[in-house]
């Protein structure tokens, strides 16, 4: 089994926010991989309003689940799961999809579908640039209150500008109406609230609630292994 973990908005460097849990699979046996997400500037193309948005990571993440065909397990944190819902669909290798504090759409939805009217203060919106962001200064008590302070300093040091269009894309089609489907609720995420969360969990087979904020699987790595070598 492999695992392809599709992060979250705003940030750059995949594999970074993912190796702590990608160490502790390793123990286990289990390979993992985090491809780069081009609507966050990972690519040829800067984001911005002529640039890369969800059609193109989609893409990214569908080329590397369709490159082996090794039974594999797709995770999605937060934006990551509108990407990996669609990413998904129609991949043979594909045997499980887990939602991490993470949007669970069904085909037509987008970001914006599950939005607030206000932009929450933790995110910068810039329309004429097209991109958004993190707020810095409300980073690490949003995000990352329950990270060691080595994690949330290097995590702020991974904040990007993304596309903004990416709020606005909805998906075509979705993998987990026809997979096994698990969905960890983060019960202390301050930037997804547990209730948002457990609204989505209900589309899901099964689900997992964490005593973490918005990144368990660098708060508390071994408890996200530990679930998904429980799907093996």
């Amino acid at each position: 089994m492999r695992v392809v973990f599709v992060h979250g908005a705003c940030v750059r460097d995949g594999a970074w926010w993912w190796h702590p849990t990608a160490e502790a699979l390793r123990k286990s046996g289990i390979s993992s991989v985090a491809p780069s997400l081009p609507s966050c500037g990972e690519g040829d193309r800067p984001a911005g309003s002529n640039g890369p948005g969800l059609p193109e990571d989609v893409a990214a993440v569908r080329a590397v689940l369709a490159a082996d065909d090794e039974p594999t397990v797709v995770v999605g944190h937060s934006y990551g799961g509108i990407v990996a819902a669609e990413a998904a669909a129609g991949i043979a290798s594909v045997r499980h999809m887990v939602f991490v504090s993470s949007y669970l759409p069904e085909p037509g939805e987008s970001l914006s579908t599950f939005g607030a009217p206000k932009p929450p203060p933790f995110l910068d919106f810039d329309p004429e640039g097209g991109t958004f962001g993190a707020v810095p200064q409300l980073f690490a008590e949003t995000f990352m209150q329950d990270c060691p302070p080595d994690i949330v300093r290097e995590g702020a040091a991974r904040l990007i500008r993304q596309t903004i269009a990416v709020t606005q894309q909805p998906v075509r089609q979705v993998a987990w109406h026809d997979l096994p489907t698990t969905y960890v609720v983060c019960a202390d995420d301050r930037g997804t609230p547990a209730s948002a969360q457990r609204e989505f969990s209900r589309r899901a087979d099964k689900v997992v609630e964490l005593p973490t904020g918005h990144h368990p699987f660098l708060s508390e790595p071994q408890a996200v292994a530990d679930i998904l070598t429980g799907l093996s």
